[in-house]
């Protein structure tokens, strides 16, 4: 499968604003790419981000307001001057579905205008049927979440496929051979656009947009599931190299060991485990630090980035002491684990839409 490069993931930061009345598109773009990034900030200070003017400033968000897309806090009242006003997007101004493929099961996640998920299943492909009819129908599932005013304000469907070289015989039943089959059989079906990406991109998309890397524009990106995967970020742009490379020291490597031990994820940090179980856990951890420490090292031979973001649905014991085990290897790096432990890539790929219908491209 081949999947169309990611879109800039903003560059509200780095651009500047245009006056002219035939760009108020673009302008609201910029400031709800604003808002998104910095929460709370006042007109006054989009006026000195974007180089727009304040008559300007006050017409987009008036007209953002009016959409719903934009709420204001509570006024702050400083020692001299009027109070400023903070704003913000609002949450329930707009929402969104995303859809990925794991191992055993399709996660549909729906989240609001400000990544919180307000809906969650996970579906087992024995549960459903070899069609994207079954993806449909489980999506509008999660749409019958919102409350009906709400529906209207869905912004579209974002699904995230892994490439051909980590599709399952299942996927591939699921989604058959052609994408652009799939993306008008779901449109036509639910009325809405799709966007599709590779999974583990949208993933990285979905922190950036959401997540602990909202206010990075370079990092390097590690999504830690089945099998361990990486993208480089610089200046927004998600890279992913010539070859979607994975290793083999993720989550399922560890699942395996451990069910020998007739234990589970779950079990990690929730008991003592035992000698032999906790022995395995060590190496495999070991490894992982490894592979992960080795490509850090590697990009900062040519590349000079500061973070590490690691995302994963991984017990957030083991995701915690992996990190502090990174940091501790490499201290003058940051590791930040992701929030998003339910479903990193159904939460990225729900990111899609907002990044075609809202964000700067």
């Amino acid at each position: 499968m081949r999947f169309a490069p990611p879109n800039p993931l903003r560059i509200a930061d780095r651009a500047s604003g245009l006056n002219a009345p035939t760009v108020r598109s673009y302008n609201e773009r910029l400031v709800l790419s604003l808002l998104l990034q910095s929460s709370g900030i006042s007109r006054l200070e989009i006026g000195e981000k974007t180089g727009l003017s304040a008559q300007t400033v006050s017409v987009i968000v008036r007209s953002l307001e009016q959409e719903a897309l934009v709420s204001k806090g509570e006024a702050q009242r400083g020692r001299v001057g009027p109070p400023t006003i903070p704003l913000s997007l609002n949450p329930e101004g707009a929402f969104s579905v995303g859809v990925s493929f794991g191992n055993d099961a399709a996660d549909v996640a729906l989240i609001d205008f400000v990544g919180k998920v307000r809906y969650h299943a996970a579906h087992p492909y024995s549960t459903l049927q070899d069609s994207p009819v079954a993806i449909a129908a489980k999506i509008e599932e999660g749409l019958l979440a919102l409350p009906p005013a709400s529906r209207t304000r869905v912004a579209g469907i974002g699904l995230a496929v892994p490439d051909d070289a980590n599709t399952s015989g299942q996927i591939r039943k699921l989604l058959g051979r052609d994408l652009a089959e799939v993306q008008a059989n779901i449109e036509r079906k639910l009325g809405l656009s799709v966007y599709i990406q590779n999974e583990i991109t949208a993933a990285a998309g979905g922190e950036s947009l959401f997540g602990v890397a909202r206010s990075l524009s370079d990092f390097l990106f590690f999504y830690l599931g089945s099998r361990l995967h990486s993208r480089l970020v610089l200046n927004y742009q998600i890279h992913s190299g010539r070859s979607d490379l994975s290793h083999d020291v993720g989550l399922l490597a560890l699942l395996q060991g451990l069910d020998k031990h007739g234990l589970a994820l779950s079990d990690i940090g929730s008991a003592k485990l035992p000698d032999a179980a906790g022995e395995f856990y060590q190496r495999w951890q070991d490894a992982c630090c490894r592979q992960i420490l080795d490509s850090a090292h590697a990009l900062l031979s040519f590349v000079n980035f500061k973070s590490v973001v690691l995302s994963s649905y991984a017990p957030a014991v083991l995701a915690h002491d992996l990190c502090e085990r990174l940091h501790r290897e490499l201290p003058d790096i940051a590791f930040l684990l992701g929030p998003n432990s339910t479903a990193p890539k159904a939460v990225g790929a729900a990111s899609l839409p907002y990044h075609s219908r809202f964000m700067v491209q």
